[in-house]
């Protein structure tokens, strides 16, 4: 490009095209979503989006947490124009990618910065998890998912977006959202050395990794977390499929996945 010199360092990712010519592929420099294949996971999910919770190609879509549009980009070739999908997130720069890559293409693909408070990602946030209200009217969303979020959040928190999912979400949608869920079968592989990750310090309603920084990896005990769905107003739909993360020989995916639905008035 030959005003690239021109464009501040900072801002050039957003202009970067990829060797391959996908355009709404974001360059590695500016993925901050996790480790794993970005292309793959994303078809992944789409697929259990619509196995495990009937998502259809009509439906209204929230992602919390979008990242850098890891999920939002297989779904552009899944929903259609009767559809549309929302996502906010934290992170600034993953907002502003999406919205000049995306958006052009798919304008029922929407994206929002949220400026909420978390010291790793957006540590000038001037707005608590726990005090957050979802910026979408009641009963806006049939579908609404969570990957890889309530993994980095203390209960207050999560109970904060388990509200709020259920106040966005239309009477019978559907949520699905990941975890690391702590339990019998879990505890035994973490002290047998077989996990990824080491939840062996437990804090006030949750286990993680480091105590000094306890956002960093957050583990539930599964009983727990499914009680959080109750007091919300949302039905799990059983069973929970278990994940990778803690040596399991059998499983999923990587992280564990809850679905639930919206209970219906009497």
């Amino acid at each position: 490009m030959r005003l690239k010199k021109f464009i501040p360092k900072i801002l050039r990712p957003l202009f970067e095209e990829r060797d391959d010519g996908n355009d709404m592929i974001p360059p590695k420099s500016m993925s901050f979503v996790g480790k794993g294949d970005f292309v793959k996971i994303g078809l992944e999910f789409r697929r259990h989006f619509i196995e495990l919770a009937g998502l259809r190609p009509e439906h209204r879509v929230l992602d919390v947490g979008c990242g850098i549009g890891r999920m939002a980009i297989p779904l552009t070739e899944y929903l259609s124009p009767a559809g549309g999908y929302w996502g906010f997130d934290i992170v600034r720069q993953g907002i502003d990618w999406c919205s000049a890559r995306i958006t052009p293409k798919f304008p029922n693909f929407h994206f929002q910065h949220s400026d909420v408070y978390n010291k790793h990602y957006n540590p000038d946030g001037q707005v608590r998890a726990c005090d957050y209200r979802f910026p979408f009217e009641d009963d806006f969303f049939d579908f609404i998912f969570l990957t890889s979020v309530f993994t980095h959040m203390v209960p207050a928190d999560l109970e904060n977006y388990l509200r709020e999912i259920a106040r966005v979400l239309k009477p019978g949608g559907k949520c699905l959202i990941t975890f690391l869920l702590h339990n019998d079968e879990s505890a035994g592989l973490i002290r047998a050395g077989r996990s990824d990750l080491d939840f062996v310090h437990e804090m006030d309603g949750y286990f993680t990794t480091k105590p000094h920084d306890p956002e960093a990896a957050i583990a539930y005990d599964e009983n727990a977390a499914l009680l959080f769905f109750d007091r919300c107003g949302l039905a799990v739909e059983p069973p929970v499929r278990y994940g990778s993360w803690c040596g399991r020989a059998q499983y999923l995916s990587y992280q564990d996945i809850v679905v639930a639905g919206k209970r219906t008035a009497a």
